[in-house]
């Protein structure tokens, strides 16, 4: 799982460096497949959920702007003032990492700055929460805490998950919820959180293409995941490198 956690930091950091006014949405998943394929690890995204009559086409997913999660990358380019949510997994020798980022694209202004800021510190909320005897509810008050009490909101309908073999295992872990409820948290459980942050209304839908998710009411959102390994004390991060 480490291994696999690095990897999808690797990507991520190129998707740093790589994601600027004028390139494309495809452009940048021809990049993180190469990478990962490159380590030895196979996207977790692409194909997936094995079977589906709708697979996901794609090695990463890239949300513009209003698209909050699930996004296909395409021929779009990338605009001075965007905001682009890349999302991405890999499998090395049958486990898997799972992180994502929302990066500003060129300059941004100092709301959509903070909507970034805000879902980033809602993440590290959530983890620190996130240590054995816990529950994952003190999780999810911990991150739905942090993003309302800055006048923003979080999802509903999506959540964090747990993580190992398959991309998607026990327990869910949602953004929102009261402490002292849900799954109680032991020392080796591996688990992916990842806030789900919309400026406006907390209400999505979701496009004709049936996989990417949208605000509503159009407006701004922000998402950031790591994997982490629950430990007695701090959790340790999987999807960064150190």
């Amino acid at each position: 799982m480490r291994q696999a956690g690095y990897i999808v930091a690797k990507v991520l950091e190129l998707m740093r460096e790589q994601a600027v006014p004028g390139v494309t949405t495809a452009e940048l998943d021809a990049m993180a497949e190469t990478l990962i394929r490159d380590h030895h690890a196979i996207p977790s995204f692409k194909g997936y959920p094995p079977g589906s009559p709708n697979p996901f086409p794609a090695t990463i997913c890239a949300s513009i702007n209003a698209e909050l999660v699930h996004g296909i990358p395409s021929d779009r380019v990338l605009k001075e003032g965007d905001i682009l949510s890349v999302d991405v997994g890999a499998i090395h020798e049958g486990y898997h990492g799972d992180a994502a980022v929302t990066l500003p694209i060129g300059e941004i202004d100092a709301s959509t700055q903070r909507l970034l800021d805000v879902t980033k510190g809602s993440l590290y909320a959530g983890i620190a929460a996130a240590k054995a005897k816990n529950r994952t509810g003190d999780i999810s008050a911990a991150i739905q805490e942090y993003v309302e009490r800055h006048g923003l909101n979080v999802v509903r309908e999506y959540t964090g998950h747990g993580i190992g073999r398959q991309m998607h295992e026990d327990p869910q872990v949602p953004n929102f919820g009261e402490r002292g409820r849900g799954v109680r948290l032991r020392a080796g459980m591996t688990v992916a959180l990842e806030p789900m942050v919309l400026s406006g209304s907390p209400r999505v839908r979701v496009l004709d293409d049936n996989w990417t998710v949208i605000a509503a009411d159009g407006k701004l959102t922000a998402h950031f995941e790591h994997t982490i390994l629950v430990q007695d004390g701090e959790a340790e991060i999987l999807t960064r490198l150190s």
